[in-house]
């Protein structure tokens, strides 16, 4: 298990409790009584430092290379999953992953980004960050769901769209701006879920809903903090400070009405138990999808623009 440097005070009482398990095994004494305290302080400990948590450290978590990625959702949550490939222009993107597959009985087209899980994939998943074949295929995928008349979950976890030369020259803005005005005309429920890094247009190219969350410890900005302490101080070192002025965590955006709300996580995140998190989130997308299949398509799309036509206040001064 991997411990962030706010985590220190957790890492050393598992340490601790590693310890006297390792003595009471070579010394034949019964330490259980003491273990049960030790488990005890980790839990307290856990709580008292994931209840207050600063955007930094959130944007951490949201980062923790044991957190899980969409395929893991997706494998958690479903079963036949069928990946499909390609933008039927360019070639397949990667770090964009979708397909059909078993949602308790219910045919679920879900469609995110994809983030590798060491170092290979990683490159090969080009770290999350989609081309503009990436959001084409996206948006096949969605009108492929709409012919069939069947819902579509997309799982957000980017540090935005790839920024690269050759990115924007096949298009990457008009890629992310034709999924935008695309989704938010889909006849079909859709349901958008923030599941860790939520960056820019990287995140809202299928972002447009029926119904947007976040997982507790994700986020959801324009730019990244450091990208930000790098504008306006011209150095990395007021990260910290530019997560705070982002407003950047779930808590937030639900107040800013930007989502829907937020699902939470177990303590310790989602990285601390990837199947009650996968448990937590399934339950979330059933209740929603049985509550918005409900509604009209019509009346549905109605919403949809009304939703992000209302989207965000300012101050004159």
């Amino acid at each position: 298990m991997q411990f962030l440097d706010f985590e220190k005070p957790i890492a050393d009482l598992y340490e601790q409790l590693e310890k006297l398990k390792e003595n009471g095994v070579k010394s034949g004494v019964d330490v259980s009584a003491t273990v049960s305290e030790y488990e005890q302080k980790i839990s307290d400990t856990k709580q008292n430092i994931y209840n207050n948590l600063t955007s930094w450290q959130k944007v951490q978590l949201s980062r923790h290379p044991d957190r899980p990625y969409t395929l893991e959702y997706i494998e958690r949550m479903t079963t036949n999953f069928v990946e499909m490939h390609g933008d039927r222009n360019v070639k397949d993107d990667k770090a964009m992953v979708g397909g059909f597959a078993d949602l308790d009985g219910e045919t679920v087209m879900f469609i995110g980004q994809q983030k590798g899980i060491n170092t290979k994939m990683r490159q090969i998943r080009n770290f999350g960050m989609a081309n503009p074949e990436g959001y084409r295929k996206a948006l096949r995928l969605m009108k492929l769901a709409e012919r069939f008349n069947k819902p579509i979950v997309t799982l957000i976890d980017t540090p935005g769209a790839y920024p690269g030369l050759e990115a924007e020259e096949r298009g990457q803005g008009e890629a992310i701006a034709r999924n935008l005005f695309e989704m938010v005309k889909l006849r079909v429920p859709v349901i958008c879920v923030i599941i860790g890094e939520g960056a820019s247009g990287g995140a809202l190219g299928i972002g447009i809903g029926d119904r947007i969350f976040m997982l507790e410890n994700s986020w959801y900005t324009v730019i990244s903090p450091e990208n930000c302490s790098t504008i306006l101080w011209r150095s990395w070192n007021f990260k910290e400070k530019a997560a705070e002025e982002l407003k950047l965590t779930s808590s937030y955006m639900s107040q800013f009405g930007l989502v829907d709300g937020v699902i939470p996580e177990p303590i310790g995140g989602a990285h601390s138990n990837h199947e009650e998190m996968a448990a937590i989130l399934k339950a979330k997308l059933k209740s929603t999808l049985a509550e918005v299949k409900k509604i009209d398509p019509d009346t549905r799309i109605e919403q949809r623009i009304d939703k992000f036509s209302n989207m965000g206040f300012y101050e004159e001064r």
